[in-house]
């Protein structure tokens, strides 16, 4: 299937796929400290799947190819969400930044995204194919 991409299949069937290939691989450095994280200071516990950082490590290389260059703070603004403030209204507080920028460097170590000049990060060659591969295979199934 020629001239598939990332912007014509469903987003959670991607991310999956593309998380599964990334475990699959086995290239991918996880941090030993992902059992005992959080993913936010204004969450209770931490995520109960245990292939979490795999979807998050998809989920970034996906949001990098649709918007060219990302940096940390618009991932954590990205992974945010509402902080239970009591009997207060809620309000959004930012995900973890220290989350983002491990994700952003175990992807940088296996040349699916590098330092852009302007700034973040952005998508090489061989990551953008990557993906594009792993979007022609969910299309097709």
């Amino acid at each position: 299937m020629a001239g598939i991409t990332v912007k014509d299949v469903n987003s959670h069937a991607f991310i999956k796929a593309y998380a599964a290939h990334l475990k699959r691989s086995g290239k991918l450095e996880v941090p030993k400290w992902v059992d005992l994280a959080k993913t936010a200071t204004y969450k209770e516990l931490g995520p109960y799947d245990q292939d979490w950082f795999y979807i998050r490590a998809a989920s970034i290389a996906r949001h990098i190819y649709l918007h060219k260059t990302i940096g940390v703070g618009h991932l954590r603004r990205l992974h945010g969400g509402s902080k239970n403030r009591g009997s207060r209204p809620s309000h959004h507080a930012d995900g973890s930044g220290s989350v983002a920028r491990k994700v952003l460097q175990a992807l940088e170590k296996i040349s699916i995204i590098e330092k852009s000049a302007k700034g973040g990060r952005s998508l090489t060659q061989d990551g953008q194919r990557d993906l594009d591969r792993i979007s022609a295979q969910v299309a097709k199934a």
